[in-house]
């Protein structure tokens, strides 16, 4: 499948069971919610798939789940974030032979590699098969910025086609764009600031809170499109107090409990991350009951 780096593209659950093995019917019916809601893509094994405690086997399910739900309608990507390069490899090795239609490429975890190293790094990754990138641009949570200059050299690599956009800056958007026109697609990855970043130019959406609203994001997304930009604040401003869940350390169990709310999810984590409980569970909750009883006519 060719792929288009644009749209509201969920970065999937990982639903688990009381034992702790994916729970695949459940991450069928909350993909079948994204489908159904017209996302552009799924992306599988981020940071809220919990791809720290997946096992190379559980991703390779994981991508042949999504592929046989998605029956082709929308590409299937895979995240890579791994420590090693051999690992990398590895892992895009098998998400080609599992049918990934891209990926997205996070730096070296762990080694906090500097310009050089992770331009390598990714240059590896980019030149081992014919998948398309999107590079996750994330140094709050990586410590790992990919700079412009830095671009400059992996764009050199005709699969490096995308970048998730999670500095926090939005400036960077008008500044990609002026650097590399329609070479390098732009999708933003912070909830908190989709509305802008759309507005500014962004080309797409790299979700989270699309797990538990999906016909929210999407129409956050499409209202943007269509130039219909009051409307598209509107449901924004219902929708903040939720995307703030998002930018938090807790956000896995913060959206799993959310999507638990709406019906597509549960709350099930994998060790070490437990489910919310006490003072934080009780504020995740009342955030939740309120935007429910006030939640928005599509």
């Amino acid at each position: 499948m060719k792929l288009s780096w644009q749209g509201v593209m969920p970065a999937l659950l990982t639903p688990f069971d009381s034992n702790d093995a994916i729970d695949y019917l459940t991450f069928e019916k909350n993909t079948k919610a994204q489908l159904d809601a017209g996302v552009h893509g799924l992306v599988l094994g981020g940071t809220l798939g919990e791809a720290s405690t997946l096992r190379l086997e559980e991703k390779s399910e994981l991508i042949q789940e999504a592929k046989l739900i998605s029956n082709g309608s929308v590409p299937v990507i895979m995240n890579i974030a791994e420590a090693s390069t051999a690992d990398a490899l590895k892992s895009v090795t098998q998400a080609l032979r599992d049918g990934a239609d891209g990926l997205m490429v996070l730096p070296p975890m762990r080694y906090k590699a500097d310009s050089r190293e992770t331009i390598g790094y990714f240059r590896a990754i980019a030149h081992h098969s014919d998948l398309p990138i999107m590079i996750y641009n994330n140094p709050v949570d990586y410590g790992i910025e990919v700079t412009l200059p830095m671009f400059e050299k992996l764009l050199q690599c005709e699969t490096v086609q995308a970048v998730k956009e999670s500095t926090r800056v939005t400036s960077n958007i008008t500044k990609l764009h002026n650097a590399f026109g329609n070479r390098l697609a732009i999708l933003t990855g912070v909830d908190t600031i989709a509305l802008e970043s759309l507005m500014l130019g962004a080309d797409g959406w790299v979700a989270g809170l699309v797990d538990a609203f999906p016909k929210e994001t999407v129409a956050i997304y499409n209202l943007v499109k269509n130039g219909e930009y009051d409307k598209a604040r509107a449901i924004n401003d219902w929708f903040m107090p939720l995307l703030e869940l998002d930018v938090n350390s807790k956000l896995v169990q913060n959206i799993k409990l959310a999507a638990q709310a709406t019906g597509i999810g549960t709350e099930y984590v994998r060790l070490p991350r437990l489910p919310l409980e006490g003072a934080e569970r009780h504020q995740v909750e009342s955030i939740l009951s309120k935007a429910l009883l006030n939640r928005p006519e599509l």
